[in-house]
């Protein structure tokens, strides 16, 4: 029986096409569009419109444009998005990782002048959209998987934390110094004696409203709350008055097209590539889980490199518009799931509403307290950001990858977001290297009445035989790893005496070049230099095919090639003792 609200209509429908997805996705969407999924399509856009239109206020504050320009963002990443887009209920929009990345260069860069860091902020969206665009023509999407999670995750909570303390002041109405956030929050607390009252209490107040709200009721938009109440507090207690500073203009009005330029983009060309690689690396990375997840529960299918275009022209949309880096928010995704959303047409009706709010209510924005924007931004970094859950998986399952994570935080404090991006993808390269030169190859035993044979290092007392070592490559068989496996099996070689024979088990080879192939031809050589025979099991044929072009199968022998572990051992011992049964009894 189908579920109720017509669930099952896009789901059969997406599950039954496995073509190739066209070029504009909404497009297919609203040919097989069900007329039941337009309350849901249309009530999911205007609740997330609800949550992003203050949240984006936000994220234009961490990256120090002015407001505006963070809904220009949120209006083409939903709207673009709808359109190029793969995953049906995706919100593309700003989001604090990137306003961070994107603050950090402004940092970097000293550009100090609103309207200029709105310029260079734009250039950084538009070159992210054109890696974007190489991504998706080259299908590369997988040079997103260089970050690796743990790298991600402390990057992201040092980032969240370098954000929290350049928000302070601004609570507390006090002026910082200090070259990287540990000076500017020592700085923060000398100040502490000079705060503004009124201003210490409206953002004090702020913050209880914003957290408590996600605590007591966390179905409630607290960022809308917020935004609202402080609107109101302004105009009922005369805040400005009272010394409470003020956001300042909010005009109304659409963006128009500017493609961003000149000489300050030209000047800081290379902070805006390092940023622009940083937004593609961490965006990309979120948005194809997101979406994959969502594919996977509403059981529809994802174009990853489709997904690379709808993020490229997404950020090339937001760039051209005067906006900021955009990728998926899992908060607003979300909503947007729980409340109906079926297709892009919900992605659509958000972004038209953000539009509508920019003709009609921006001049309001004019009058929000700066300590509630400060709440406000603190707020959505701190949930957004500080993943406290994911650290302590990382400590209790990996704890390398926790110290990893850690590292990437204090680079991130000390030395800048940015550095903290480019240690991140050094430390997760410099992992990869690491892991992928330094296999595990183990000695396995049999285990007593099968024929299976398994690490002993994990089962010390299975089956063993003098004469016959049993090692496993756990990894391919190439460049980075043929004198690591020469290495091993001349230490078994020399540390057994009597040893006759090595079989290797190639199970876990799925690749091997030219140089691991010439490695391969060493260790025979090896074997009879020291009189020992060499086996391979479980050879797979892609593999085989390329040793057998390089001569190394007829220089081993197809007599010494095995189908499994148990039958090599079973050869050698056959040879060496033709009088002993080894089979299982």
């Amino acid at each position: 029986m189908s579920p109720v609200g017509g669930d099952r209509g896009p789901t059969v429908r997406a599950a039954g096409r496995r073509r190739r997805s066209p070029i504009i996705p909404l497009v297919d969407q609203l040919r097989s569009y069900d007329r039941s999924w337009l309350r849901g399509d249309l009530i999911a856009g205007v609740a997330v419109a609800a949550l992003i239109v203050p949240k984006n206020l936000g994220y234009a504050g961490i990256a120090g444009i002015p407001l505006q320009n963070g809904l220009y963002a949120a209006a083409a990443g939903a709207i673009l998005y709808a359109l190029f887009g793969t995953c049906r209920q995706i919100s593309m929009g700003p989001s604090s990782g990137l306003a961070a990345v994107a603050a950090s260069a402004v940092l970097a860069a000293g550009i100090t002048d609103e309207q200029d860091v709105a310029t260079f902020v734009a250039g950084i969206t538009l070159a992210a959209g054109i890696l974007f665009l190489l991504l998706a023509v080259l299908k590369m999407g997988w040079i997103a998987q260089f970050l690796s999670r743990a790298v991600v995750t402390g990057f992201l909570f040092g980032a969240a934390i370098d954000v929290v303390i350049g928000e302070l002041p601004k609570l507390t109405g006090t002026e910082v110094s200090g070259s990287n956030p540990l000076q500017e929050l020592r700085s923060w607390f000398g100040t502490l004696g000079e705060s503004h009252l009124t201003t210490a209490l409206v953002g004090v107040l702020a913050l209880v409203v914003v957290f408590g709200l996600r605590s007591v009721a966390p179905r409630v938009p607290g960022a809308l709350v917020l935004v609202v109440g402080g609107l109101l507090s302004t105009w009922l207690f005369d805040l400005g008055g009272h010394g409470v500073a003020l956001v300042g203009d909010v005009p109304r009005g659409l963006p128009s097209l500017e493609i961003p330029g000149g000489q300050l983009v030209w000047d800081n060309v290379g902070t805006i590539a390092l940023a622009a690689v940083a937004v593609v690396l961490i965006g990309f990375s979120q948005t194809a889980g997101d979406a994959r997840a969502f594919a996977a529960r509403h059981r529809y299918q994802i174009d990853v490199n489709q997904e690379s275009l709808a993020q490229a022209v997404a950020n090339t949309g937001a760039g051209v518009f005067q906006g900021m880096p955009v990728s998926t928010s899992l908060s607003a995704s979300s909503l947007n799931d729980r409340s109906g959303a079926r297709t892009g047409l919900a992605s659509l009706t958000s972004g038209v509403t953000v539009l509508l709010t920019l003709l009609v209510l921006a001049p309001l924005f004019s009058s929000l307290p700066k300590p509630v924007l400060a709440a406000l931004i603190i707020e959505a970094v701190v949930m957004g950001m500080m993943n406290v859950p994911e650290m302590r998986r990382l400590a209790r399952v990996q704890r390398f990858d926790f110290w990893i994570a850690v590292v990437a935080i204090l680079a991130t404090l000390v030395l800048g977001v940015l550095a903290g991006v480019v240690i991140g993808i050094g430390l997760s390269l410099l992992w990869l290297v690491s892991v992928a030169t330094h296999p595990e190859m183990p000695a396995l035993g049999r285990e007593e009445g099968t024929q299976v044979f398994r690490e002993l290092d994990e089962h010390p007392g299975d089956l063993v035989f003098p004469e016959v070592a049993v090692i496993r490559l756990d990894g391919g068989l190439f460049f980075a790893t043929a004198d690591a496996l020469e290495d091993r099996l001349r230490e078994v070689i020399h540390s057994s005496p009597g040893l006759t024979g090595i079989v290797l088990d190639c199970e876990a080879i799925s690749f091997v070049d030219s140089q691991g192939s010439a490695a391969m031809a060493d260790l025979v050589q090896l074997a009879e230099d020291s009189a020992v025979n060499l086996r391979l099991a479980r050879l797979k044929p892609v593999v085989r095919a390329t040793l057998d072009r390089d001569g190394v199968i007829e220089r081993i022998g197809a007599d010494r090639i095995h189908g499994n572990v148990y039958r090599a051992v079973d050869a050698e011992l056959a040879r060496t003792r033709p009088d002993t049964d080894i089979a299982p009894g």
